[in-house]
């Protein structure tokens, strides 16, 4: 148990030091709203809060539809990292513990990536939920669980000058 716990915090560590730079500025900002209400407490309003700490780019002209927080990725084939955005559009989710079948539904809904557990299973930090109300909280989030809908995972990039 020890050694598995130890593992996990050295693999924790060596990501916190490989994460990009704007990545790792994001977490640091989740990291200290953690358990607050970020402005008006809507799931944006954390996204838009880290995004402007640190200083990565959005298109505001979007905001109507899908936001786009920077480069999308395909969790498929790429990477996703601690400080990656999340964006839910009309996603619903199934997953059996046991002989309980769980659902879930995100209308629309905005996320950061606060961990990777593994390839598709992340923590996942955001506001404006059933679990932590208007304040930022932790849940788990496993991408092999969506059954509907759309789920758009963004790295950021630098503001645009």
């Amino acid at each position: 148990m020890i050694k598995s716990v130890l593992s996990v915090l050295l693999i924790s560590l060596s990501l916190q030091t490989e994460l990009p730079e704007l990545n790792q500025k994001i977490v640091r900002y989740v990291d200290s709203v953690m358990g607050t209400k970020v402005d008006r407490g809507e799931c944006w309003d954390l996204a838009a809060g880290a995004l402007k700490y640190s200083g990565a780019y959005f298109d505001r002209s979007s905001m109507k539809t899908i936001s786009i927080y920077g480069r999308k990725l395909n969790p498929k084939k790429e990477d996703i990292l601690p400080g990656d955005l999340i964006q839910f559009e009309n996603v619903e989710m199934k997953w059996k513990d046991g002989n309980t079948t769980y659902s879930a539904t995100m209308a629309q809904h905005t996320a950061i990536v606060y961990q990777v557990n593994e390839p598709m299973n992340y923590e996942i930090a955001h506001q404006n939920t059933g679990e932590w109300g208007k304040k930022v909280g932790v849940s788990n989030f496993r991408l092999d669980q969506v059954t509907k809908g759309k789920v758009m995972i963004y790295r950021p990039v630098k503001e645009k000058s």
